[in-house]
């Protein structure tokens, strides 16, 4: 494991995307808007706001970073990129780490902006510390660039990356616990529930915004979160394949 070329791969990418206006755009833009609108929809029922808009400032990044991490890592594959990059002394787990460290700074940047927006700008108010919901958001965002890169080789196309949105993600929107508590739900979706990784996210984001009475677990959904991280990345790394097929 050399990090001088992961750092290298990590600047190729972080130019790429500086020459990409639309992919900065939908990494930094689509979340605050989404939120903004959040906030304008529920001008009269901040309550209902600031319920539902902790564990959206989770799900808006890790879904965005989800979206942009496939499709970027399979278009490296379709232009034989991948494949030019593997005849040097570059490895795969190399080239996962530097697309995980270019996407995890866009995603910090991405969280912060949208948090800042969300608590200073539309009005999101929480019991707990915003600080920590940012932070969760940020560990978010890590996750869906993880997942991305992990399922980004699944995907002989573009187009299968995006499928991989109604597939992999809105099963995870429904079952999270944003719209009915996952203790709540059906037994057998219940234990589903416990095994996919937005549950947490979303969990994490409830127990800090009402410290009181769930004291520290957010910090057990935070280590879980970190857990599928590292999965993802190795997983991301022992799966990548040159080209498509």
């Amino acid at each position: 494991m050399s990090w001088r070329r992961v750092l290298a791969t990590s600047r190729r990418v972080l130019q790429q995307l500086g020459h990409d206006p639309r992919t900065i755009g939908l990494l930094l833009v689509v979340p605050s808007v989404l939120m903004g609108l959040l906030a304008w929809i529920l001008q009269h029922r901040r309550e209902t706001f600031d319920a539902i808009g902790p564990p959206l400032l989770g799900i808006f990044p890790l879904v965005v970073m989800f979206l942009v991490t496939s499709v970027a890592t399979l278009r490296e594959r379709t232009s034989g990129t991948l494949e030019r990059l593997l005849t040097l002394p570059l490895s795969k787990a190399e080239f996962v780490l530097g697309y995980a460290l270019s996407f995890g700074l866009a995603s910090v940047v991405q969280a912060a902006l949208v948090s800042g927006l969300s608590f200073w700008v539309f009005g999101l108010h929480v019991a707990g510390s915003a600080w920590l919901i940012s932070l969760i958001a940020v560990e978010d965002a890590l996750l869906g660039t993880a997942m991305g890169l992990a399922l980004s080789s699944l995907a002989a196309t573009e187009f299968q990356a995006v499928q991989f949105m109604p597939a992999f993600i809105l099963p995870q929107t429904l079952l999270c616990g944003l719209f009915v508590p996952r203790e709540q739900l059906p037994t057998a979706l219940h234990w589903l529930s416990d095994v996919l990784p937005m549950s947490y996210a979303v969990d994490a984001t409830r127990h800090l915004s009402d410290p009181v009475s769930s004291g520290g677990r957010w910090i057990i959904d935070a280590a879980v979160i970190l857990a599928f991280v590292v999965v993802a990345l190795a997983s991301g790394a022992a799966t990548l394949r040159r080209r498509t097929r």
